[in-house]
């Protein structure tokens, strides 16, 4: 599937004009000029070319790479220690087969907490432990990635205090940072009951015809608990090592909130953790070398799929038609009814996010644009940008470009061929509602 849109792409680089917008540093980023696009000399994308962007999508993924190959470590130490399965199997001993759907409502909302509060990339590492939790509940793959990814994309994506969106556009627009939260926080909140209760029909669905489940034929070594409920307790190994993930979570939040960590410092407490764990499991260097070379060869095919999915970008910037079809998606959006343009304008950013996934990068790109243009058809800015983050968050669940979903969904294990099937009512649903938010925006005179 990535392969196939890397041919598209390059093939749209004969057919689509290259051309660019000016751009001005803004907080040190760079933010287009309004009505400064202009076309360029064409660059389409050679044969070489095409397949010359896979390794430099790999150079520009290298973070985001490392990430996954640490939160695979990390939680290789973890399933050594047995103290996933251990946590996982008490903590279903405890609340009782009896509420496991109580379990997966719980479960969905702190996964979406994560989405809302802490960032996106920044939760890798919890993914597996959704996995652990829905094959001990009798679900599937699937259903794990419903829990966590699903939850915490929506949570993100739609998440009023998103610093890389919302607070991106607040700065762009120059509107009081995080404004209009009642508004979103109801969407966001509605979006994940949808997804809760999503999961808990999927749920049903396959526990009473397992023919049904998506997630047939995908391996789950090493995720499934190895005894009966009843049979899991936690010793002090255990109690360490849980304590010791818990710490490296509490330290990621403080560091991303206070410190200004991304993606290298979550790595370096990723790999911390692991040691930590090693350590308090008591691991001979043997154990602890063969464990680190195991998470490693599990987290591999995600890892790479990451950098595959970033040789789209690559050679979207390599052959310059992103700014022309930001440009020419601004012009349809000229002469539209009221409503319609809020709902036009989503729609064309949830095209353009196919094409420039980062939320903070595309917020650069197109809010200086669609701003001014959403005033002169009777816009607010703060639906504006409102329109601007359903279109991207919400498109995020099913984004093969978006390297963050590809790793999270490699981190259990579940093909996006799979993924898509699964969540796209969902997508539809959200959709709807956030357009309907749109409608209930404009008619408030949303501000």
């Amino acid at each position: 599937m990535l392969f196939g849109i890397i041919v598209l792409v390059s093939v749209l680089t004969y057919i689509i004009p290259a051309g660019t917008y000016e751009r001005v540093l803004v907080n040190g980023r760079n933010a287009v000029v309004p009505n400064s696009y202009r076309v360029i000399e064409s660059t389409p994308i050679g044969f070489l070319d095409m397949f010359r962007a896979i390794p430099l999508g790999f150079k520009a993924a290298a973070e985001i790479i490392f990430i996954v190959l640490a939160g695979g470590i990390m939680f290789g130490f973890m399933e050594k220690s047995k103290a996933i399965e251990h946590a996982v199997g008490a903590l279903v001993r405890k609340l009782g087969l009896k509420n496991k759907h109580l379990v997966i409502v719980i479960m969905t909302f702190v996964y979406g907490l994560l989405g809302v509060a802490v960032g996106y990339e920044n939760n890798i590492a919890m993914v597996p432990i959704a996995a652990v939790l829905s094959l001990a509940l009798g679900g599937d793959l699937i259903l794990a990635a419903g829990i966590s990814v699903g939850a915490m994309t929506i949570g993100f994506g739609l998440s009023p205090i998103n610093p890389y969106t919302v607070g991106t556009g607040h700065k762009i627009a120059e509107l009081p940072m995080f404004s209009g939260a009642l508004l979103r926080s109801v969407l966001c909140f509605t979006a994940l009951s949808l997804m809760a209760y999503y999961n808990v029909r999927y749920f049903k669905r396959i526990t009473l015809n397992p023919d049904k489940s998506l997630g047939k034929g995908l391996n789950i070594n090493n995720l499934e608990l190895s005894k009966p409920i009843g049979d899991y307790q936690l010793n002090r190994v255990h109690w360490m090592v849980t304590a010791i993930f818990v710490l490296g979570l509490l330290a990621v939040i403080y560091g991303v909130f206070n410190l200004q960590w991304y993606i290298n410092e979550l790595s370096a407490v990723f790999l911390i953790v692991a040691l930590g764990c090693g350590l308090v499991s008591r691991m001979s260097a043997t154990a602890m070398s063969e464990t680190v070379l195991k998470g490693v060869a599990l987290a591999a095919p995600g890892a790479f799929m990451v950098g595959f999915a970033t040789s789209i970008k690559v050679l979207m910037e390599m052959g310059n038609i992103g700014d022309t079809i930001s440009y020419q998606l601004s012009n349809l959006l000229q002469g539209l009814p009221l409503y319609a343009s809020a709902i036009s304008m989503s729609v064309a950013q949830t095209v353009i996010n196919f094409f420039i996934p980062s939320g903070s990068g595309q917020a650069l790109a197109t809010l200086p644009v669609m701003l001014p243009l959403g005033e002169s058809l009777g816009l607010t800015r703060q639906v504006t940008i409102l329109a601007f983050q359903i279109g991207d968050g919400v498109s995020n669940l099913v984004n093969p470009t978006l390297g963050g979903l590809i790793a999270m969904l490699s981190m259990c294990r579940v093909p996006i061929d799979r993924w898509i099937r699964f969540i796209f009512p969902v997508l539809l649903i959200i959709l709807g509602i956030g357009f309907l938010a749109l409608l209930l925006a404009i008619a408030i005179n949303y501000k």
